[in-house]
C-alpha cells in the first residue's frame, strides 16, 4: 500500500510552504498565492482545489514573507489605550469587522496611557511593515510623531477630530460632549457640580474643559468641587470619589463622573448610604457603557459611537491605502446625551 508522504518543508523554519501547497494541489506556486488571496483572475474550482490542500498539510501564510514579496502588507496596526473598558472592544470589533473581508489583519497594541510604550509598540508594528495604521488620539510623544510622519504609512487617528491639513481622523469633541452633559445638568436646577475623574488622559481632560466652560458661562463654575485622581477608571473609584466628594462638600447637588464605571460606583455608593438620586444629588456618566442603564436609577449618560468610529475609520484607511480620495479628512460622528432617571 503507498501512503502519502509527509509535506515537504522548509528546511529553515520547518514550515509547509508556498511550493508544498503548489505540488499537493498540482499547479504553480503563483497560483497558490493568487488563489489563497481570493483573486478573481483563479477559478473558484480551482480555488477550493488549492484550500483543500492547503488545509490538509496545515499551510499558515507568511505575512513577513508576503510583506517582502508584494512590498504590500496584509496587516494593519491598532493602537488602543485599554482592552479593559467596553469602549475599545467595541471600536476594535468594528474595525476588524471592516477590515478582514478587504483582505486585512489587525495587529493590536495596547498602549496603557504610556507614551513611551506607544513608542515601543510602534517601533515593533512598523519592523512587521503594515498596510496602515490607527491610532488613538493626538496626544504622543515626538518620537511617536516623527516614526509615523517618516513611515509614510496611511494613518488615522480614533476618537477626536481636528481641523489640521493633511491629517485624517475620525471622532468626535470630547469638549462639546462634557460641555452638553453639565449644561443637561444646570438646565435641570443644578447649581453645585461636581466633576470626578480619573486617569486623566486627555480625552478626560477635554470633557473637564468643557465643564469648565458650562459652568463658567453660567457663572457656577467653582475649582474646589473638581476631584482629579489619576488612578485607573473602574467602579470601585467611583464609589471612594463619591464618598469623598460628600465628605468635602456635602452641599453639591450633582456629579459629572468622566466615565460611565465611575459613575456606577458613584449610584453603588449612594444606595449604600442611603443618598437618594436624582431629588439629593444627581449623578451623570460618559460613554453609555454596559449597564449603564441597568443601574437604580438608570444612568444618565453621554453614547459615544464607538462602533460607528471604529468603521467609517476603518473605510478611511481602505481608501488612503488603496490611494483613492477621502473627502472629508476629518469626519465628527457626534455624541448622543442619553437622559435617564439618576438626573
Amino acid at each position: 500500500m503507498n501512503l502519502p508522504s509527509a509535506p515537504r518543508r522548509s528546511r529553515a523554519t520547518g514550515r509547509v510552504t508556498l511550493a508544498d501547497v503548489a505540488q499537493a494541489a498540482g499547479v504553480s506556486p503563483i497560483t497558490v498565492s493568487r488563489a489563497l488571496r481570493g483573486e478573481r483572475s483563479v477559478g473558484g474550482e480551482l480555488v477550493e482545489k488549492v484550500r483543500a490542500a492547503a488545509d490538509r498539510l496545515g499551510y499558515v501564510p507568511d505575512p513577513a514573507a508576503r510583506a517582502l514579496a508584494s512590498s504590500r502588507s496584509s496587516q494593519v496596526a491598532v493602537l488602543v489605550p485599554l482592552l479593559s473598558n467596553n469602549l475599545f472592544v467595541d471600536l476594535l470589533e468594528a474595525v476588524q469587522r471592516t477590515l478582514m473581508p478587504a483582505g486585512f489583519q489587525t495587529l493590536i497594541g495596547v498602549t496603557h496611557y504610556d507614551p513611551d510604550e506607544e513608542e515601543q509598540l510602534l517601533r515593533s508594528h512598523m519592523a512587521q511593515r503594515p498596510a496602515g495604521l490607527l491610532v488613538t488620539g493626538f496626544d504622543r510623544n515626538e518620537a511617536s510623531r516623527q516614526l509615523i510622519a517618516a513611515s509614510g504609512l496611511p494613518c488615522v487617528h480614533l476618537m477626536e477630530t481636528t481641523a489640521a491639513p493633511g491629517v485624517h481622523c475620525v471622532g468626535f469633541s470630547q469638549a462639546d460632549a462634557g460641555r452638553a452633559i453639565t449644561q443637561h445638568l444646570i438646565d435641570r436646577g443644578h447649581r453645585r457640580i461636581a466633576f470626578a475623574a480619573a486617569q486623566l488622559d486627555p480625552r478626560v481632560m477635554q470633557r473637564a474643559e468643557g465643564y469648565r466652560r458650562a459652568l463658567r458661562d453660567a457663572g457656577l463654575y467653582d475649582p474646589a468641587l473638581e476631584l482629579l485622581n489619576a488612578d485607573r477608571s473602574s467602579i470601585g473609584l467611583g464609589a471612594a470619589m463619591f464618598a469623598d466628594l460628600l465628605r468635602q462638600r456635602p452641599d453639591l447637588d450633582a456629579v459629572f463622573f468622566c466615565n460611565d464605571d465611575l459613575a456606577q460606583g458613584g449610584l453603588l455608593e449612594a444606595l449604600r448610604r442611603g443618598v437618594q438620586v436624582p431629588q439629593r444629588v444627581a449623578v451623570a456618566g460618559f460613554n453609555d457603557l454596559t449597564g449603564s442603564d441597568q443601574m437604580l436609577p438608570p444612568l444618565t449618560t453621554i453614547r459615544t459611537p464607538r462602533a460607528e468610529i471604529g468603521t467609517q475609520a476603518a473605510r478611511m484607511l481602505l481608501a488612503l491605502m488603496r490611494a483613492e480620495p477621502v473627502s472629508p479628512s476629518s469626519v465628527d460622528v457626534g455624541y448622543e446625551l442619553v437622559v435617564r432617571g439618576s438626573t
